[in-house]
């Protein structure tokens, strides 16, 4: 049935978080639980659709991982970046109160919007270039690549916040309000990230990719509206 890679990754991705939506409404506790597991396969699963790692995607996601728990600890310890909050105990071990399972959400979210992305304006690169003849500068591109993606990352966050509290994931102190910087932050953080993405040498067409980033956008939207 399932012929490629992307195939095989796709089917197993909608499989699980469709039985981890459906699950929420007969054992919250135990798939919330099983959180961890979760986003530990879909990395594996971006790892498996990757074509011809190299040790620039590597560190990408090192680079990636690393931030990503970084400025969590600094969030969660003075409240600068993002606001007041707190995380839950159901992500797993912790490194000074931040899960480190964070850092890969931090690394599938950051590759799945700037593969998204890149998809995009390689498409559309290609028919100016057949209408005009030239093609995009790469200045132009990499300037394309780190703000459309990093908004795109702002956006999933906002699709994810609510959803995320409602689950236990974490929670937000003082007044229980997400703050706006919080997404200010997010758009600087991720900008970064995207340019690391953007100048490192590594392959960026990844479909697999885009469809996890639909797949986990609906399966946070659908709690949030239905749970």
């Amino acid at each position: 049935m399932f012929k490629t890679k992307v195939q095989i990754a796709t089917a197993i991705a909608i499989f699980f978080h469709t039985i981890g939506f459906v699950g929420m409404f007969f054992n919250k506790d135990f798939f919330v639980a099983t959180t961890p597991l979760n986003l530990l396969l879909m990395f594996g699963l971006l790892l498996y659709t990757h074509t011809k790692i190299n040790w620039q995607v590597i560190l990408f996601f090192v680079v990636c991982f690393v931030v990503g728990i970084y400025v969590e600890i600094i969030g969660t310890s003075t409240g600068y970046l993002f606001g007041h909050y707190s995380y839950g105990t159901n992500l797993g071990p912790t490194i000074k109160n931040v899960p480190l399972v964070i850092g890969i959400n931090w690394s599938i979210i950051i590759y799945c919007c700037g593969v998204s992305v890149y998809t995009i304006l390689n498409k559309l690169s290609a028919k100016v270039q057949e209408v005009t003849g030239s093609g995009t500068s790469a200045v132009l591109q990499l300037f394309s690549i780190v703000s459309d993606a990093a908004m795109l990352a702002v956006i999933f966050d906002w699709v994810m916040e609510p959803a995320a509290i409602k689950l236990g994931y974490w929670q937000w102190l003082d007044d229980g309000e997400i703050p706006t910087f919080n997404y200010l932050s997010w758009f600087m953080i991720s900008s970064l990230l995207m340019v690391v993405f953007g100048l490192l040498k590594f392959e960026k067409k990844n479909n697999f990719a885009v469809h996890l980033l639909m797949i986990m956008t609906m399966f946070f939207l659908l709690i949030r509206t239905f749970l």
